[in-house]
């Protein structure tokens, strides 16, 4: 994952990286949980939703309170694919469990929330684990396809899952090509 530049964060906040630190440090923030720096940040410093989420992730992670793909919930691995085919016949790659297991051959999955050719949110095989796939347009024959998957136990389930995903989305579009 890209961490957010110095200037983006300065043109959508008024301060840098730096500047959100020190003012975090000053206010406590090393000894307050996520929920309490957010809460400061809204009170003290009227900061947009999007950006409270962003400035205390960063900070965390610079503290080293939250590693690298931690979040509240657990850990989180983010894979996206590009293939060449339309993007209703992505959809239907995922959503139809007899071509979904001509390229997903090892995992059954539970689809609990779907909005056709837009998303689903899937409850993983451990039973325990998430996926919510983004389908993205990309022109009239490409797609892109978006997995996150979500409370993950750990950075090294991350980098397995990571894998697995490369893996089945590559399984993805080799399967559509030979349509």
């Amino acid at each position: 994952m890209q961490k957010i530049s110095d200037k983006a964060v300065q043109d959508a906040t008024g301060k840098t990286w730096k500047e959100w630190f020190s003012i975090l440090d000053s206010a406590g923030a090393d000894k307050m949980n996520h929920k309490e720096i957010v809460k400061y940040l809204v009170a003290e410093h009227e900061v947009a939703p999007w950006w409270q989420q962003s400035i205390t992730v960063r900070y965390e992670q610079e503290r080293g309170h939250r590693e690298k793909y931690q979040t509240s919930k657990g850990y989180e691995a983010g894979v996206s694919k590009t293939v060449a085919s339309p993007l209703s016949d992505v959809y239907k790659h995922w959503n139809d469990q007899v071509l979904r297991t001509k390229w997903l051959t090892d995992a059954v999955v539970d689809i609990t929330t779907s909005n056709k050719n837009k998303s689903m949110r899937i409850k993983w095989a451990d039973g325990y684990s998430n996926l919510e796939v983004y389908f993205y347009p990309k022109g009239e024959n490409k797609t892109q396809v978006v997995v996150q998957h979500t409370k993950l136990a750990n950075a090294d389930e991350v980098t397995n899952m990571k894998n697995y995903w490369k893996e089945k989305l590559e399984n993805l579009k080799n399967t559509l090509s030979e349509q």
